[in-house]
């Protein structure tokens, strides 16, 4: 069930343990009432995938996700053909004798076509369900893909040669994310609602590590956040998000210490920095900076 009102959303996010700030809400809100797509922006890690997943529980839909990458291409997101079950039904009628005719009738069907993501999310929008569509990444698509993209969020209906057009019943629910490392065109971002989602503040990232690492003690929580912080101020290569702050509480429990000390982040340093420069650039200055 969709949330009618902001407080009511407020409350779902919050059960579905998703923080959102009171900005993320009220476009989640405009994005779901409007019917428009809802474009996040951000670092890597800051929570724009789990608020489509979030979106999803709430709904009570699945997660349909399109993951973008360079030289996707429209048949990856949209439909293709089951070259192999149409030529497994082309000999099991010749084997009986029908003809050409017959043949081209049957496997050019809804039946022999692979729905991708695109697809999937329009047919799936109907009997007063609305699909969560989740296009993940797109700074990462070619620019092709992005104007192919803009033309399904106008109407959310496709037109197949040979079967006819398919379209959606109701709007899906869209969810576009990007980090960024390329700009989106304008004409895109100006059919959705946009939000630039921040890393949360030290006291924000402490309640959602409290929440989602229920054995960790408070103050560790809140050691572990202001050495985020610091780390992030740092100019790094790959500054570490929510997740690597996580998945940091988490290998900390598990080693059984009650406490950040410079000689535990220093060996766990890998569990947040992905690269070696960013690394070396933290021991340099000093891990004890971290742990002030």
């Amino acid at each position: 069930m969709i949330p009618r009102t902001i407080e009511e959303l407020a409350t779902a996010l919050d059960r579905q343990d998703y923080f959102a700030g009171e900005d993320l809400i009220v476009a989640i809100h405009l994005s779901l009432q409007l019917g428009r797509p809802l474009f996040l922006e951000g670092e890597a890690g800051v929570g724009k995938t789990e608020a489509a997943k979030a979106l999803a529980a709430i709904a009570g839909e699945p997660l349909i996700r399109l993951q973008c990458y360079e030289g996707l291409d429209v048949s990856q997101a949209l439909y293709e053909w089951d070259y192999a079950r149409q030529m497994m039904e082309i000999r099991l009628l010749e084997a009986r004798g029908e003809g050409p005719r017959a043949q081209a009738r049957d496997v050019m069907s809804r039946e022999f076509l692979i729905a991708r993501p695109l697809l999937q999310a329009i047919e799936a929008s109907r009997d007063g369900h609305r699909a969560v569509l989740l296009i993940d990444e797109l700074d990462r698509a070619d620019e092709e893909f992005e104007a192919f993209l803009l033309e399904l969020l106008s109407d959310f209906q496709v037109s197949i040669p040979e079967i006819g057009t398919i379209e959606a019943e109701t709007s899906p629910i869209v969810v576009i994310t990007s980090n960024r490392t390329r700009e989106i065109h304008d004409a895109l971002k100006r059919r959705c609602i946009y939000h630039w989602i921040d890393y949360p503040s030290p006291s924000l990232e402490a309640a959602i590590v409290t929440r989602k690492v229920p054995a960790i003690e408070a103050a560790l929580a809140e050691s572990l956040t202001r050495a985020m912080e610091r780390l992030r101020d740092m100019q790094l290569f790959k500054p570490p998000g929510v997740a690597e702050t996580l998945d940091w509480a988490r290998s900390i429990n598990l080693l059984h210490h009650g406490r950040l000390t410079p000689e535990l982040a220093d060996r766990t340093l890998g569990v947040v920095l992905k690269y070696k420069d960013d690394i070396d650039a933290v021991r340099s200055a000093g891990v004890e900076a971290l742990v002030g």
